[in-house]
């Protein structure tokens, strides 16, 4: 009797995000725009932290790529822009993107999409736009218990 091929579940993505500026940036935190950062999160443990933005012509910048491993289960990614004091960390804004607008049939997964998101603090309020671009990396070969080479994927 022949076996059929078991379906492969891929264990995680791997995303290129770079964090590029922030916009619009609200008056309460203009002050302090030289001491924000960028945490990212992919729905697991595992976060992200990204440098304290420059300040060049009045918007907070980047340009820090950070590689995301996002889960199989995972349906968002989390940017918080935090504000780094000398005593405390307070969040600025969080923005919650869905794995799916990335990862959508109209773009190729290889493909760099730059994205503008708006962020709101824990009231609901919008405290500024993110902007950032992604990329999803191709699944690495792995090798399984057998030594058969597989595309980045559990074989059951």
């Amino acid at each position: 009797m022949d076996s059929e091929p078991q379906p492969r579940h891929p264990l995680k993505r791997t995303l290129d995000l770079t964090v590029l500026s922030l916009e619009d940036l609200h008056g309460d935190w203009r002050h302090a725009a030289h001491r924000l950062y960028v945490v990212v999160q992919a729905e697991s443990i595992a976060s992200y932290e990204t440098a304290t933005a420059t300040v060049d012509g009045g918007n907070p910048s980047w340009n820090e790529t950070v590689v995301v491993d996002v889960p199989v289960h995972a349906r968002s990614i989390t940017l918080v822009v935090k504000c780094k004091n000398a005593s405390s960390v307070k969040d600025v804004g969080i923005a919650r993107i869905a794995v799916s607008d990335f990862l959508g049939v109209a773009v190729a997964e290889q493909d760099l999409q730059d994205l503008s998101y708006g962020l709101r603090d824990w009231q609901g309020k919008r405290t500024g736009v993110i902007k950032f671009s992604v990329r999803v990396r191709e699944p690495e070969k792995v090798r399984s218990s057998s030594g058969d080479a597989v595309d980045g994927v559990l074989v059951k």
